[in-house]
């Protein structure tokens, strides 16, 4: 396809650590397997077809064509195993989730949120439901969900993640399709979902005790708490994420709650054309749907694009200073009396971990650059639909640097528990949330923000 961004990944590899490619930890969809699950679905565009929605339900039994299932495409993407299949004259799109991953009652939850979505005109793919009316099956240990084809053309599919947005006219439309989502998102009251592995939220940096929070959360959660038992992460958290936290929280306080996509990035879009003025055609992949803030999901959309995290990987360039304060301000509450140890432990390699499970390590710290005509472009497009209140604008530059921790956290504990991959728990641990936040306390990161506290105070009073 003409104009499409990155290079298909060689058969049987996936994204893996920074640029390169790597054998999955889940295998690839077959045609077998295909065929089981699709056999419970009705066949596209038939009379028995059902997709989710509200108010809908399942329709008469019906039998699937055997054996004219195709793949035509493997998704890159190392979390979950999916593709494009062609199936009686139409494509779908075919997921696959380990159990320990998602449930059928968390799908459910997103396929809930897709429906409220497309029923105000958003223009997501369509969720088909089984002969039994369900929108997810499990076939033992794994979990599948069939969307439709998302209108348009999916020119980013085969970008690694972090990838930038390809013109700045890309980056102002999908910043306008974003506000018009959280337009749309309003008035869909389910409650925000528990804390599981690979997802995020703002559990964390809204608590009056952060710290409590995580225990909390590692309680609940053992393979976490497996691996926070062998890593200073008090001390971790005071030095590089607390700060941060205690500027974000008071500014979240007096702001409406609502959800929001969770992860808003170049290649969970499609467009209208491969031109650099094209327009979103289609929003899929809500895997990380969340009730959060209209701020925070704007803060993902602009931490997933518009900073060259895979610069970091770059030995060349001078990374984030681990070791001293934070250049991003002090603390407003203040030292803790009986506070870590200011020097706090030895962090190692810099390294970044994508939203995708990208590992973005390198050889030895880089440098990361923001693109503040991105950022600006962005929220100029978003801005154009959904103006920002005086709150929101004075929120959005302390919860940027935040923004990635419960995400962060998830993403440490699929690595350590679930496929058992310490160096890449490490890299989620060590560059993905302390190191994010690490690079926000330095002077590029700190520039980052005060060009967003400098905008913040442009935006008029209501």
């Amino acid at each position: 396809m003409s104009g499409v961004i990155g290079m298909p990944a060689p058969a049987g590899l996936v994204h893996g650590m920074g640029k390169e490619l790597v054998v999955p930890d889940w295998s690839p969809l077959t045609s077998a397997e295909v065929h089981t699950v699709l056999a419970r679905y009705p066949l596209p565009g038939s009379q028995r077809e059902v997709r989710a929605g509200p108010g809908t339900q399942p329709g008469p039994a019906g039998l699937a064509l055997a054996g004219d299932e195709m793949i035509t495409w493997r998704s890159p993407r190392p979390m979950s195993a999916a593709g494009l299949i062609r199936r009686g004259g139409a494509d779908l799109f075919v997921k696959r989730h380990h159990v320990r991953v998602r449930t059928p009652a968390q799908l459910a939850v997103e396929h809930a949120f897709i429906g409220h979505l497309r029923a105000r005109g958003i223009p997501a793919p369509a969720v088909l439901r089984a002969f039994n009316g369900a929108t997810a099956t499990q076939h033992g240990d794994f979990i599948y969900e069939v969307h439709e084809l998302a209108g348009g053309l999916d020119l980013y599919r085969d970008a690694v993640s972090w990838t930038p947005y390809a013109s700045l006219g890309h980056t102002r439309a999908a910043g306008a399709a974003l506000a018009r989502l959280h337009g749309a998102a309003d008035g869909f009251a389910w409650p925000a979902r528990a804390p599981a592995v690979l997802t995020g939220g703002c559990g964390i940096i809204v608590a009056a005790d952060p710290f409590a929070e995580v225990a909390g959360l590692a309680d609940r959660r053992p393979g976490l708490a497996g691996y926070l038992d062998g890593r200073a992460w008090p001390d971790d958290l005071s030095r590089h994420v607390l700060p941060a936290i205690r500027r974000a929280a008071p500014l979240l306080a007096g702001l409406p709650r609502q959800w929001g996509h969770g992860d808003w990035h170049p290649s969970n879009l499609t467009w209208t054309s491969a031109g650099p003025d094209a327009v979103v055609a289609g929003v899929f992949d809500f895997g990380l749907a969340n009730r959060t803030f209209a701020v925070h999901d704007l803060a993902t959309a602009l931490e997933r694009a518009t900073v060259s995290w895979l610069d970091l990987a770059d030995p060349d360039l001078t990374g984030p200073d681990l070791t001293g304060p934070d250049p991003a301000g002090p603390d407003p509450a203040g030292p803790d009396p009986a506070g870590p140890d200011l020097a706090g432990p030895d962090v190692g390699d810099p390294g970044l971990t994508g939203p995708d499970g990208d590992d973005l390590a390198g050889p030895g710290p880089g440098r990361a650059e923001a693109d503040l005509d991105a950022i600006d472009a962005f929220l100029d497009g978003y801005e154009s639909v959904r103006p920002l209140t005086p709150a929101e604008a004075a929120a959005l530059p302390e919860v940027f640097a935040v923004v990635h921790v419960e995400y962060a956290l998830s993403e440490v504990e699929y690595f350590a528990d679930v496929v058992s991959s310490p160096a890449n728990a490490d890299l989620a641990y060590d560059g993905y949330l302390l190191g994010h936040a690490a690079w926000f306390g330095g002077p590029d990161g700190a520039a980052v923000l005060d060009h967003l506290r400098r905008r913040s105070v442009q935006v008029p009073a209501l």
